[in-house]
């Protein structure tokens, strides 16, 4: 092979590694290590490693966000009671050994394990993931879900891909079958995180309990992700156009095809031939032709949040 041809083929194998458990492509974001420089790293990640460290004895200052001298000695504090390198640098090893900490509380699981079929039911709005056996409950668990404008995708899915990982991600990885993007449930560097709306979209769990139900789960097992009583729109009638993806895309995908303007895939993804049905929708409906979907078009679509 000549070496011109050569390099791309090297370049590429760099960037994108042959590995059966490669990262992800999930939208939750990665982790930055934080280190006293200047100006001073500032953001939310550093609260949150303040709160923690402070609650286990080793930070007595003010949760300002910023990583100043004083959060740098209660980190050096932290390694050199952990035998962990002590630089004041809060990377990977530093972040999971304060997780680990965090979560030993719910570390302890009853040896139990469903009999039958399993399948998950994930209520959003609770922030509670169900395990079920044959279609009954058998166990419980707290979960982080997305944010209000990065929500989780609401609908019925399965378990498409099984995976061990470790950063970001937790300890295990269940990809979703979400046609619009790469969404799964998994566990979590930050379990501090766990019961709020916290997530680009993900499922967030405990590792402990993550760990559990990846051994209980399989491809093609079911997940039924539930929102409020407004389902799709749990977050509300958002205004849709190109590029526009999600739960709320595929119902105005599905609603366009009742009324015989669409006759593409159910995709959840905003696209040419879903602008196309949807200004064809409006051309007949005397609205504007926007090719959004905006508060008129929810309206003529029939889709009216509940009061």
């Amino acid at each position: 092979m000549k070496t011109a041809k050569l390099i791309p083929f090297v370049i590429a194998i760099l960037i994108f590694p042959i590995c059966t458990n490669a990262a992800p492509f999930c939208s939750c974001g990665s982790t930055r290590y934080l280190k006293l420089q200047n100006p001073p790293m500032y953001g939310q990640d550093v609260r949150e490693i303040q709160t923690q460290l402070k609650n286990m004895g080793y930070y007595n200052g003010p949760i300002s966000g910023m990583y100043d001298n004083i959060t740098v000695k209660a980190v050096k504090a932290f390694q050199q009671d952990m035998d962990l390198e002590v630089d004041g640098i809060l990377g990977s090893k530093t972040l999971d050994k304060i997780a680990e900490l965090f979560e030993q509380p719910v570390a302890n699981l009853e040896p139990e394990k469903p009999k039958g079929e399993v399948s998950l039911v994930i209520f959003t709005l609770e922030r509670q993931l169900i395990v079920l056996d044959d279609g009954k409950p058998f166990k419980q668990f707290p979960v982080a879900v997305g944010k209000f404008n990065t929500p989780t995708p609401i609908g019925v899915f399965t378990i498409t891909q099984k995976d061990i990982w470790s950063g970001e991600f937790g300890s295990r990885w269940m990809r979703l079958s979400v046609p619009w993007g790469i969404y799964g449930i998994h566990g979590t560097n930050k379990p501090w995180s766990i019961g709020t709306f916290e997530s680009s979209g993900c499922v967030r769990m405990y590792n402990t309990h993550v760990e559990q139900v990846y051994e209980w789960v399989t491809i093609g097992t079911k997940v039924f992700m539930v929102g409020g009583v407004d389902g799709p729109f749990t977050f509300g009638l958002n205004t849709l156009s190109q590029g526009s993806r999600g739960s709320d895309v595929l119902e105005v995908q599905k609603r366009l095809a009742g009324y015989g303007f669409y006759n593409g895939a159910y995709d959840g993804i905003y696209e040419h031939e879903t602008q196309k049905a949807v200004l064809a929708f409006q051309k007949a409906k005397g609205l504007y032709p926007s090719g959004k979907v905006d508060a008129a078009t929810y309206k003529e679509l029939g889709i009216l949040l509940f009061e």
